[in-house]
């Protein structure tokens, strides 16, 4: 077991390319990219400025309670991928399957026990999301918050459903949502562009990998693109600052103010062209030239214009919805998901404590498995210990003590988790992991075994347990 724990985390790391499908690099040709948590990753203090000013329009435009000054940013408190279900005011952790996890619904900043839960979804743990949430996760009654910018707003609607129980107010959880959804929608992205412009030593992580990403892309014949819902000025001084005033010399085609999802599934918006001063042109565009800057536009003309199609283009984004779903499902592109969450996913998975706890919690469901079929009292005693002990095996702290994991929850992949894999052929912390791969590379992904080949995996390894050293190390961490 020591030996498989030692091989197992040592190829756990941050910088590596993790596969959802079989992808070869030496057949993608083409290479596309989001601009905002893709080329240029930014630092959490842009977290902290979005919330305080969230907060502070929420009380100065929108005349909200005084008191909810009194409540700083709290930064590990939100998890990307969680739902927030709008009429009832709670945030909460769903998994694959359309199940709540225990204990991860909060109702402001405190968690609302099981039972309750139970008692206002029908009775029931189960969400139908299909009901509730639309293909690009909105509904009329749930959200669910993909993007990395949504953090400073899940905490914000947690602190202002807070303050409102604490203090014995009434209100409207959903009046609440979309007071807080309208002040990121229509007011924080202009103070984002010019946070982040004034000082993007401050806001902008290391630029280097990213100019080193295009140079070798484009050093080995590779095609670059960028499609990016920001505007002009502000990818300009970004790009300027990571990779340097010649940016535009890397890219075959540089699209702005994209307005994806739209960009993706419509044909209405025609592609219009910006002078070097961002000025808007009404030229007819019959073709999209090398280092030219164009705005807005939509796909089917983008394919028409560039002939580039299928699985020779590989498109990188953060948001598998916005930037990744309708790439992979409608138009048969490759894409890669960036996950900067997956630095300290990694770091907690590569610990002795979590390898240890995730091996016993799969021991267990096997012991579980073979055990009920045995009904003397002791066998049953046995199982019912085995069962409570199955439950509170939990690894949701060494992650986020309010949400656990972005990838898993106690037994089941995470809604995330499900959409991850569906949406994105590849995923990665940031675009700097293509540095440790060389372009021929073929990513195969580490299927587990089907559920019908279950059982002989799990008797190899409920009898690898039983050994005397397993046991033994358990003992000493249980």
């Amino acid at each position: 077991f020591q030996s498989y724990q030692k091989s197992s985390c040592s190829i756990l790391n941050p910088s590596a390319i993790y596969a959802n499908n079989e992808v070869s690099l030496e057949e993608v040709d083409i290479y596309g990219f989001d601009y905002d948590y893709t080329l240029a990753l930014y630092s959490n203090n842009l977290d902290t400025m979005i919330y305080d000013t969230a907060r502070d329009f929420l009380i100065e435009h929108f005349k909200y309670p005084e008191g909810i000054h009194k409540y700083d940013y709290v930064p590990n408190f939100a998890a990307r991928g969680l739902h927030y279900d709008i009429q009832k005011g709670l945030l909460m952790k769903i998994d694959a399957f359309h199940y709540i996890e225990p204990g991860t619904v909060y109702r402001g900043l405190k968690p609302v026990p099981d039972e309750e839960v139970v008692g206002l979804y029908g009775g029931t743990h189960h969400v139908p999301l299909n009901q509730d949430s639309g293909f690009y996760g909105k509904g009329p009654k749930m959200k669910q918050f993909m993007d990395v910018f949504s953090l400073p707003e899940m905490t914000l609607l947690a602190v202002a459903n807070d303050y409102f129980i604490s203090n014995d107010i009434e209100y409207d959880p959903v009046h609440l949502y979309k007071d807080v959804s309208a002040i990121g929608m229509v007011h924080l992205k202009g103070f984002m562009y010019k946070w982040i412009t004034q000082d993007l030593e401050k806001f902008i992580l290391s630029g280097e990998p990213t100019r080193a990403v295009l140079q070798r892309l484009v050093s080995q014949g590779k095609k670059l693109f960028l499609i990016t819902n920001s505007p002009f000025s502000f990818v300009d001084k970004g790009m300027v600052y990571m990779v340097g005033q010649n940016w535009r010399e890397f890219f075959d085609a540089i699209i702005v103010q994209a307005d994806k999802p739209h960009f993706f599934n419509d044909c209405f918006k025609p592609f219009r062209r910006l002078d070097s001063n961002g000025d808007l042109q009404w030229d007819k565009i019959n073709s999209l030239e090398k280092g030219q800057i164009y705005k807005q536009g939509n796909l089917f003309e983008f394919l028409r214009l560039t002939g580039w199609r299928g699985s020779k283009v590989l498109y990188f984004g953060d948001h598998l919805y916005s930037d990744l779903a309708d790439l992979m499902l409608r138009h048969g592109w490759r894409t890669g998901a960036i996950v900067p969450e997956l630095i300290h996913e990694t770091k907690v998975v590569n610990t002795k404590q979590y390898a240890l706890g995730l091996t016993w919690l799969q021991a267990l469901t096997g012991l579980l498995e073979r055990m009920q079929i045995h009904r003397d009292p002791e066998s049953q005693k046995v199982l019912q210990e085995w069962m409570k002990e199955r439950e509170e095996a939990v690894t949701k702290n060494l992650f986020n003590p309010q949400f656990g994991s972005i990838f898993r929850t106690s037994h089941n992949p995470t809604y995330f988790s499900r959409r991850l894999c569906r949406f994105s052929d590849v995923y990665m912390a940031s675009i700097s992991c293509l540095l440790n791969y060389d372009l021929s590379y073929t990513f195969y992904p580490r299927r587990t075994p089907l559920q019908h080949e279950a059982p002989l995996w799990m008797d190899q390894l409920c009898t690898g347990c039983m050994k005397t050293p397993f046991l033994e190390e358990m003992a000493l961490i249980r």
